[in-house]
């Protein structure tokens, strides 16, 4: 036999040997692996177990909080469309109104009627006009303006624009002017 060819069943016979050595090592590596779980502190093996749990959990209440805001954002998407289906026959109405504005006077009823109709649709969904007369109440009225007046101090006078509540809540003030003393 050649030199080359003693050397090639050499390296031949060489590797399997290496790879039953990986073998060893790796089966040795699991065994320590395991001496070292069994020889864990109970408690360490506690806290271990307690702090998995923990992560998981968290990582559990992160996906929700981001599921409930999807479902939030779509719900407050979707919650329009009901209000603007109310809507669109006072736009088709406007849309008639301005087709028609040859007679001044059956413009002006028709543009009246477009208002009620609005108005009702919305007291409908909980608008209310904020009372304006008597006496100035801070929670629901903003002095634009004092004037001078015989009346007592800080009685309405005059509302400069309407103040609305939404079930009961105040989504604008009544805006107004009120007296003062001389």
């Amino acid at each position: 036999m050649k030199k080359e060819d003693k050397k090639q069943e050499a390296k031949e016979n060489q590797e399997p040997i290496e790879k039953l050595k990986d073998k060893l090592k790796d089966l040795k590596d699991k065994q320590n692996k395991k001496e070292h779980e069994q020889k864990i502190d109970p408690k360490d093996q506690k806290i271990l177990d307690l702090t998995e749990t923990s992560q998981r959990l968290q990582a559990e209440f992160e996906n929700y909080k981001k599921y409930v805001e999807k479902k939030n954002s779509e719900f407050l998407k979707y919650c329009k469309a009901d209000i603007i289906e109310k809507l669109l026959p006072i736009l088709d109405s406007f849309e008639m109104a301005l087709k028609n504005t040859t007679d001044k006077e059956k413009f002006i009823q028709g543009i009246e009627l477009i208002y009620s109709q609005l108005y009702s649709t919305l007291e409908k969904e909980g608008l209310k006009k904020i009372d304006s007369s008597g006496k100035l109440d801070p929670d629901f009225h903003e002095v634009l303006l004092k004037q001078e007046s015989d009346k007592a101090e800080d009685t309405i006078l005059e509302e400069l624009q309407k103040g609305y509540l939404l079930n009961e809540k105040v989504i604008r003030h009544t805006k107004v002017k009120v007296s003062k003393k001389k």
